[in-house]
């Protein structure tokens, strides 16, 4: 599968070719939805906790006596029914981890790297660089590529002016190539990823790997 290899400027430059087995399968996504909900779990603290009856401060007095008041039998204050009493049925701290098959994983991100190139939503550049971090560039790179939606920009390493450059942008995010994950690419509309970044997927998404 080939497609196109545009500069900065939107203009195309050449062609590259894409790997079948990555970018150009059929898309799954009960492995997709999975995948994104393993994410999503994984990244829960699961630190909630309420305090139970036992465990709120308070005296153990019984708050009045048993009989003749004509009011409901109660022992002390501490009872879920009272306001700064225990809580029942509460949240306790636990773990939301959730395990997958590095297998499953990675055709998660087979599949969604598929997906984009099939809808030509993903964009490849030659390369990518900033002299200085500045927003309009990014801007001004988005309006040449004819881009109109949230955008992922994938780095092959760490590039500061780029960083940079994005960071004021709510719909544009810049990911190191060895972070790919399928909700980030879920959640943004477009993939711009120069050759550096494509050579790094296909060489840890390979059908030997």
């Amino acid at each position: 599968m080939k497609i196109d290899v545009k500069n900065i400027s939107g203009s195309v430059v050449g062609e590259l070719e894409l790997r079948d087995e990555v970018f150009g399968i059929e898309p799954n996504s009960a492995v997709m939805h999975q995948a994104v909900v393993r994410q999503l779990a994984n990244a829960r603290m699961g630190t909630h906790k309420a305090k139970t009856r036992s465990e709120v401060s308070g005296t153990t007095a019984k708050w009045y006596r048993q009989k003749g008041t004509g009011r409901a039998r109660h022992g002390d204050r501490k009872a879920p029914t009272f306001v700064g009493g225990g809580q029942s049925h509460k949240p306790n701290p636990r773990d939301y981890t959730q395990k997958m098959p590095r297998k499953m994983r990675r055709l998660a991100l087979r599949s969604v790297l598929s997906a984009k190139v099939a809808s030509q939503n993903m964009v490849v550049l030659d390369a990518i660089d900033f002299d200085t971090p500045k927003t309009a560039q990014i801007l001004a790179m988005l309006d040449n590529l004819q881009i109109a939606g949230s955008v992922v920009i994938l780095l092959s390493e760490r590039n500061e002016n780029i960083e940079k450059s994005a960071h004021n942008l709510p719909d544009v995010k810049t990911l190191p190539a060895n972070y790919l994950n399928v909700h980030d690419l879920l959640k943004y509309d477009y993939l711009i990823a120069p050759q550096s970044s494509i050579v790094a997927i296909e060489g840890f998404l390979g059908v030997n790997n």
